[in-house]
């Protein structure tokens, strides 16, 4: 008996986990016990090929949901978040036996280096935190996420397969969702008011969903010149897709998605024309013009919106025409966050408040002239501006590392798509750099880099140019695309 239990211990344990799955849910009757079966499985993948495992979360990431428990106040993404602790766990087990397992070269890039210095400030902000409880909660969820969205990606993206691969794992369960989103907000009758209800719970809110299409997107720009010499039911075939995501984009009505996709084009010229370098001082340039003009003798006042005429509108149109009024809600509560932010900034500026911080501090700091109904501020959102979500939670030094990164990115996928020979690996440099160019859109009204599925469209891209950079020493050494 025991040497049949040593031969057949996976059999001998999957039966043992299914009768307690049982002896389980028939006493206490909750539905999640059902799914331990699934988890010992993938265990078992895990332990068998983990770069499967890999795969298989990868495609989980976009199609994951929220689940609230303890009244609300706590919160996990299924099945993604639980999948990341594994591999973190992996990780540790892996890199704890041989550092050596996370190459010379790769800690040498410019890109690593900013990313580990950004870690490491998150723990001395951590350290002086505030709120000491909640913010080790999100240096925990930091880990796990970079582990699986920065470091991972080094060891799974070694061949040309491997980036179509990932394409595909991603591209697959996006569409879904996208399908099943426009289904439902079409039995809305794409109602401005009802794009909420039509998320169907696949994404936290719009903003989320939109920001997920429009970093996707540009990969489905550069996918259609390499697929040119196929078949015309392949190009069609794409040419609808992107036409599905346009609308979908459309029809998420966020104005940042929008903006993003049209800044990403811009980005992709600027690195054809190997004047991308120059974007991102230009934008610091008028943000720095824009603080010596607003700033001085409180001129930012005289833009205080009228708090009875200040409400959500019903029609996109008129939403967008309010905001250039000044007369939207969404973006005077904007203007009220980011005022409070730059004030708290002044009491805490090298450490910040800590992770996960601001909406315990900011009220005080606030300006009353400039609330909106919303300002009750009922789902602790943040900044929504990642730069001042930054500033106010981690200081100055996370704000200008992160403010260094992004042309840090630009100027690497710039030599990149001018280094390579290889025209799939130009075109792909061309993609990443513009989905992250969305990104950073999309973050400059938001603070979604911390989320699981807008943070996998950041970091594993910015891990793709960290491995297309040590390609392209390959080629240049050899001579010979890889």
């Amino acid at each position: 008996m025991v040497a049949y239990l040593t031969k057949n211990w996976i059999n001998a344990s999957a039966f043992g986990v299914l009768f307690l799955t049982v002896v389980v849910f028939a006493i206490t009757g909750n539905l999640f016990v059902l799914l331990t079966p699934l988890v010992f499985l993938y265990l078992v993948l895990v332990g068998v090929n983990w770069r499967a495992a890999y795969w298989l979360f990868l495609f989980t990431i976009p199609a994951s949901i929220q689940i609230n428990f303890a009244a609300d106040t706590m919160a996990i993404t299924l099945p993604d978040e639980p999948i990341m602790w594994i591999f973190l766990i992996l990780f540790t087990l892996v890199y704890a036996r041989n550092p050596k397992t996370l190459p010379g070269w790769w800690w040498r890039d410019e890109l690593v280096f900013v990313v580990f210095l950004q870690f490491v400030w998150l723990l001395v902000a951590v350290g002086f935190s505030q709120v000491l409880f909640y913010s080790v909660k999100f240096l925990l969820a930091k880990c796990w996420l970079m582990v699986c969205y920065f470091i991972f990606p080094v060891w799974i993206f070694r061949e040309k397969k491997d980036f179509v691969r990932g394409f595909f794992v991603m591209f697959i369960p996006i569409f879904i969702t996208i399908i099943v989103i426009l289904i439902h907000h079409a039995i809305l009758d794409f109602g401005f008011d009802k794009v909420q209800r039509a998320m169907s719970g696949l994404y936290y809110n719009h903003v989320d969903y939109s920001t997920v299409i429009s970093m996707f997107f540009p990969l489905l720009l550069v996918a259609y010149p390499l697929i040119r010499h196929k078949g015309p039911r392949y190009r069609n075939g794409l040419i609808a897709v992107i036409l599905i995501f346009i609308a979908a984009i459309i029809f998420a009505y966020a104005r940042a998605a929008v903006i993003g996709v049209i800044f990403a084009i811009i980005v992709g010229l600027a690195v054809r024309s190997k004047t991308v370098n120059v974007i991102m001082p230009a934008i610091y340039g008028m943000i720095i013009l824009l603080f010596v003009y607003l700033v001085p003798n409180n001129k930012f006042l005289e833009f205080r919106p009228d708090y009875n005429n200040t409400y959500m509108h019903k029609n996109f149109t008129d939403h967008l025409i309010a905001t250039f009024r000044g007369k939207d809600m969404s973006s005077m509560e904007r203007l009220y966050r980011w005022i409070a932010a730059v004030r708290m900034s002044r009491d805490k500026p090298i450490t910040g408040y800590g992770p996960h911080a601001f909406y315990y501090y900011y009220k005080p700091y606030a300006i009353s002239c400039f609330q909106t109904y919303v300002s009750r501020n009922a789902e602790h959102s943040t900044t929504h501006n990642y730069f001042l979500y930054m500033l106010t939670e981690q200081g100055w030094p996370a704000m200008l590392l992160y403010a260094i990164l992004i042309p840090l990115i630009f100027a690497k996928a710039q030599r990149l798509y001018h280094g390579f020979k290889d025209r799939f690996y130009r075109l792909v440099t061309m993609g990443l750099v513009m989905t992250i160019a969305v990104g950073f859109i999309n973050n400059f009204f938001s603070e979604l880099i911390e989320t699981h599925k807008v943070g996998a469209l950041f970091y594993i891209p910015l891990a793709m140019l960290v491995i297309l950079s040590r390609k392209l020493k390959e080629e240049q050494e050899t001579g010979i695309a890889t």
